[in-house]
């Protein structure tokens, strides 16, 4: 059946404003005085607005992020399942779905400020 398409069926939309990245970066990164308290900021961040788990795909084939993990070089990695194979992708380099899942917006602006974006 087709028809017009209501407020849940339209696609999220994928663009940020700077603004609304600066916004979440200073909520990620407040009070965080070194690197590692700026990692783990994020973690929290991404942790508590992320939808996990969700499908994508890598390199081709479907996996599931089931989570998101702080390494000891305060990189931030998704862990992709597969059936019983799992893999750490990191989250500067994980695609994303379309439509991608609540709280994309997060991942996207890591992305900004991992990348040294800022201004």
């Amino acid at each position: 059946m087709t028809g017009p398409r209501t407020p849940t069926m339209r696609a999220r939309t994928t663009r940020l404003s700077p603004s609304a990245i600066e916004a979440m970066i200073e909520e990620a990164t407040v009070d965080a005085h070194d690197d590692g308290e700026q990692a783990m900021g994020w973690e929290s961040a991404l942790e508590e607005n992320l939808e996990l788990p969700f499908t994508t795909r890598v390199l081709g084939i479907e996996v599931n992020v089931d989570r998101i993990e702080l390494r000891g070089d305060n990189s931030i990695v998704a862990i992709c399942r597969r059936g019983r194979e799992r893999q750490a992708i990191p989250l500067l380099d994980l695609p994303l779905p379309k439509p991608p899942p609540a709280g994309w917006e997060w991942i996207a602006a890591y992305r900004y400020f991992s990348r040294g974006a800022r201004s």
